[in-house]
């Protein structure tokens, strides 16, 4: 009769426990190495303050604002229809990481439209805001995806 470690019962019969002790030390691990993204700490303020941000879109509906927000390599371009502001900002929201968030200040060009470089995003789906100095509107785009950057990155429209 072999001693207990050379069968191989005991070593299928620990597996599983060892398992699920390991797995629980990675969720656990995973669970204080990185915050939680979702949670606002003034959420009740920021209820409160939803409707005022829908005013805002409201707002650029009445007046016929339309943005169209475009990129290409390094570069990104808004294009106004229904407003000429000097000035637009274009708010660029990850979809669940604010620290990934990104706001830019776009002047108007000769032609109309309102370029700026854009820095390399994050993966992950994104959102673009666009609004004025004054924060009387603002149009909403959603659907950014950025994969990667380099070669093979998202092109075209946001």
């Amino acid at each position: 009769m072999n001693p207990w470690y050379r069968e191989p019962w005991p070593w299928i019969l620990m597996s599983g426990p060892a398992t699920v002790i390991v797995a629980g030390a990675i969720t656990a691990w995973m669970a204080f190495a990185t915050a939680d993204g979702l949670v606002a700490d003034d959420y009740y303020r920021r209820g409160l303050a939803v409707n005022a941000v829908l005013k805002r879109e409201q707002s650029a509906a009445a007046r016929g604002i339309e943005a169209r927000v475009e990129r290409a390599g390094g570069q990104v371009r808004v294009r106004l229809r229904g407003a000429e502001p000097p000035v637009l900002f274009l708010n660029l929201v990850h979809a669940t990481r604010a620290g990934y968030d990104v706001r830019l200040r776009l002047e108007r060009a000769a032609d109309g439209s309102y370029p700026a470089a854009l820095p390399p995003l994050a993966p992950g789906h994104w959102r673009a805001i666009v609004d004025d100095p004054q924060g009387e509107w603002r149009v909403v785009q959603e659907g950014l995806h950025a994969a990667r950057e380099g070669p093979h990155a998202a092109r075209g429209k946001i």
